[in-house]
């Protein structure tokens, strides 16, 4: 039998370059039995393209793999599944079109087969069994997955997983697309699998999660490994320095009070949605940073949403004051100086096909004129290279395509173009889900500098150090009605806030 702290996997000398880019430069790697591993480090260090090699979603330019002793080089994820080693993808790793118990038990139907038939009953029954071991409820395992939402398809995926049994589970920054109760079942499977002598790599940008829940930390820096930190030796400060190769402010949130203007912005008037709104109301004033929290299924993200005319408004109106324009559709948000940042950046945020350039400069379509209906290609190119120059975003050029991007990339991505058209109301739903803390710094910089030069912003958050840290005023949302507001001027009560959510 195996023992605890035995290898299960070793990596040597991996190497990966996507073109003239190096994600991952000549990195060595232990996984061992009985522990999770964590991984840390800016996007585009490296992090998801290394567990991606392991799992077979990606091969090597160089280097080898060993697991169980043996050298491992797989050749699709679905391999990598039959042979131990699951992971669970940063983005949505579901499909869509295909029932939840076929998502579940993909590559492995003939378990169910009998003759030319699948006994799609029992397959139904034996997932329903899988999600329940792992605590998930309310989920029809016969529904096509498209009916369920982000977190509910992560919980699926999940599921997938450890209906698998690996041995080795792979875990990319799956904690962002989840609520605290859909956290609390993916804390539960970690560490249950390491009790069992199983092994996990998790990577996420929350040092808080990584430390409390790691036994040791591997740092990642350009696609180097610059430290590998035992738990015992665990430092925030520490670990920050060597992730970003720089001394970092402790605290990068607004420490101002600064108030806002009475002048309404933007007005939902009663607005009833198919689900989780009725006869919802709310005020963004100028100058404000309005934040929107509570747990993931209290309406928050519906109301984004619906908002920005995503969202079909069955009763009531969403109105622009200044021209007491109705917003029932996104071209009408768009046209009238709104912006948003979608939670699901790959669906509703991005066209992953499209070049950086392409994706920042579709917003910019009436800055960079110059006659008429046409557009500068100057323009535009140095519309976007602004972008890419203040964010960070790391790539070969402003043509790459979005989809090579890591997903902190991505989101900067999508950051950036409405920071670059300059919006008058931003609706940010998560935006900072999926960066690292050097760049979160420099969003909420600028979150603050468009509030000062009196851009009206809503920021929806399921992170309530994010919330108490940028917003002005503060609405917590419970079964799709505002449970509780708060007022920074009056200081945030962590208690109160949570006991409003609950």
């Amino acid at each position: 039998m195996a023992e605890k702290g035995e290898i299960l996997m070793e990596v040597k000398e991996l190497y990966k370059n996507f073109g003239v880019t190096i994600a991952v430069d000549h990195v060595d790697l232990c996984i061992r039995r009985g522990e999770i591993l964590g991984l840390i480090g800016e996007n585009g260090s490296g992090k998801s393209t290394i567990t991606s090699i392991i799992a077979g979603i990606h091969q090597a330019t160089s280097g080898q793999m060993f697991y169980m002793g043996e050298k491992w080089k797989p050749g699709t994820s679905l391999e990598a599944s039959k042979r131990g080693v699951g992971i669970i993808v940063q983005e949505v790793g579901t499909i869509a079109s295909i029932s939840v118990a076929e998502n579940i038990f993909i590559g492995e139907y003939k378990h169910f087969k009998k003759g030319p038939f699948i006994q799609k009953k029992k397959m139904n029954r034996e997932a329903g069994e899988v999600l329940k071991n792992i605590g998930v409820e309310g989920i029809d395992p016969s529904k096509p997955t498209f009916t369920y939402n982000i977190e509910q398809r992560k919980l699926i995926e999940i599921a997938k997983i450890m209906a698998a049994a690996p041995e080795l589970i792979l875990v990319d920054e799956t904690s962002t697309a989840l609520s605290e109760s859909g956290r609390k079942i993916m804390y539960e499977m970690i560490h249950n699998a390491t009790q069992s002598n199983k092994a996990v790599v998790f990577i996420s940008h929350d040092l808080e999660e990584l430390m409390e829940h790691c036994d040791r930390l591997t740092i990642l820096r350009d696609g180097k490994v610059i430290d590998n930190i035992e738990r015992n030796n665990f430092d925030p400060d520490d670990i920050k320095r060597k992730m970003i190769g720089r001394e970092m402010a402790t605290e990068y949130y607004r420490s101002d009070y600064d108030g806002y203007s009475e002048e309404v912005v933007l007005e939902a008037d009663c607005i009833t949605t198919m689900e989780n709104l009725l006869c919802f109301n709310l005020e963004l004033h100028k100058g404000e940073i309005l934040g929107i929290g509570g747990l993931s299924e209290c309406g928050m993200h519906t109301l984004g949403r619906a908002l920005y005319g995503l969202e079909d408004v069955v009763d009531g109106e969403v109105r622009i004051t200044s021209s007491n324009t109705v917003v029932d559709r996104p071209d009408t948000a768009f046209k009238n100086g709104m912006g948003y940042v979608s939670k699901n950046r790959d669906r509703e945020s991005l066209e992953l096909d499209a070049s950086i350039r392409a994706n920042i400069q579709s917003t910019g379509y009436k800055i960079n004129r110059i006659l008429g209906p046409f557009i500068s290609s100057k323009k535009e190119r140095d519309y976007a290279g602004r972008q890419v120059d203040a964010l960070e975003i790391k790539s070969n050029s402003i043509n790459q395509p979005v989809r090579t991007l890591s997903g902190g990339n991505k989101q900067k991505v999508v950051f950036g173009k409405w920071i670059a058209e300059d919006a008058d109301i931003l609706i940010l739903d998560c935006p900072t889900r999926g960066v690292d803390i050097g760049v979160k710094a420099a969003m909420y910089n600028l979150i603050y500098s468009m509030k000062k030069a009196g851009k009206s912003i809503i920021i929806i958050s399921e992170e309530l150090p994010e919330l108490c840290g940028m917003s002005d005023r503060l609405l917590i949302l419970r079964e799709g009605k505002i449970s509780g507001s708060f007022l920074r001027s009056d200081g945030y009560d962590n208690e109160k806030l949570i006991e409003a959510m609950i």
